[in-house]
């Protein structure tokens, strides 16, 4: 008596077929990426015309002058000094705030007791969405007075040193305090993208480092960081790309200036975003090109900074991926 095996091949999808589910979110996955890449490009290219026509008409050097001056006859104007107090209040910010926010999530995902863990994950979060203008009201009316002393005490103890040799009189508005606050203001999201990359670690690391001895420090050494390396790099550079965009709060603190000095508690200097916000409206056509102009090289140094932190989490994968 013979048997026959029923085809059943028809009754399930060939190899290589998709779903149509499939296909459609493929689809907008697809272009949703392509989309992006377009609009990216459109600002790009809208940036960079407005720009030209700027620069064509500027009578010195771009990148070096220290005027800005676009309605003067003939037009002056230059980025040396924006792009100097946009990174030097960023490198204050970043210094600041990327090992205060470590040991917070460290403390959160890791020390803290659970009654306390989840109130102080919310009161951070809630940081997060506190308004730029309100961190500026507030380093303007509380921060910048009771900076005096700290200025006081770094001019009189590490003056030496001369970046602390504080030169000039007059409030605290330099960018060592616009560093302060965009340190505080880029905290939490440091902070938050930390804790979550933390709390991802795989329990059996840690089990098994103590399981061998090894002290709550050495599991969070061994184990915990170099888990959480790429995740600290993203997070940093989240908030490096927040210190450098910032307008509103450097606006109210920073008493604008377009000298370089390299004594950080003078008042003065300036950032490309402060110097947009305050020139904008009162700017002509041209002047409004010339504020275009400096917004194209701050999106350049966005995009490099973004490219620079995929290539380091990239090159961690790839060591990472050889050593396994």
């Amino acid at each position: 008596m013979s048997t026959t095996t029923p085809d059943i091949r028809g009754s399930r999808p060939a190899k290589g077929a998709s779903r149509p589910g499939d296909r459609i979110f493929s689809g907008l996955s697809r272009g949703s990426g392509i989309t992006l890449l377009v609009i990216m490009a459109a600002i790009a290219v809208f940036l960079t015309y407005r720009a030209a026509l700027a620069i064509s008409k500027d009578s010195t050097n771009f990148f070096t002058t220290f005027e800005w001056n676009p309605a003067g006859d003939p037009p002056v104007f230059g980025i040396a000094v924006l792009a100097f107090g946009t990174v030097v209040s960023s490198i204050i910010a970043m210094v600041i705030a990327v090992p205060v926010a470590i040991g917070i999530a460290l403390f959160i995902s890791h020390y803290a007791p659970r009654k306390l863990a989840k109130p102080l994950a919310y009161v951070v979060d809630l940081l997060a969405a506190v308004p730029s203008i309100i961190y500026g009201l507030w380093g303007a009316i509380f921060l910048v007075p009771y900076l005096a002393g700290l200025n006081k005490w770094l001019d009189q103890y590490l003056g030496w040193t001369y970046i602390f040799d504080k030169s000039a009189e007059g409030l605290a508005r330099s960018l060592f305090t616009v560093g302060i606050l965009l340190a505080i203001m880029i905290l939490p999201i440091i902070t938050n993208v930390t804790r979550e990359v933390f709390l991802q670690v795989p329990k059996m690391h840690e089990e098994a480092a103590l399981a061998l001895g090894a002290t709550r420090w050495e599991v969070i050494r061994m184990s915990v960081l170099p888990f959480g390396r790429s995740g600290i790099i993203s997070a940093s550079m989240l908030g490096l790309g927040r210190a450098l965009g910032e307008t509103m709060a450097v606006a109210v603190v920073l008493s604008p200036s377009f000298v370089i000095s390299g004594h950080l508690l003078d008042p003065g200097g300036g950032t490309f975003a402060q110097n947009i916000a305050a020139k904008f409206n009162e700017a002509n056509e041209f002047g409004r090109d010339a504020l275009i102009a400096s917004g194209l090289v701050l999106f350049a140094i966005t995009l490099l900074v973004n490219g620079a932190a995929r290539w380091i989490i990239a090159r961690r994968k790839e060591y990472s991926g050889a050593n396994a």
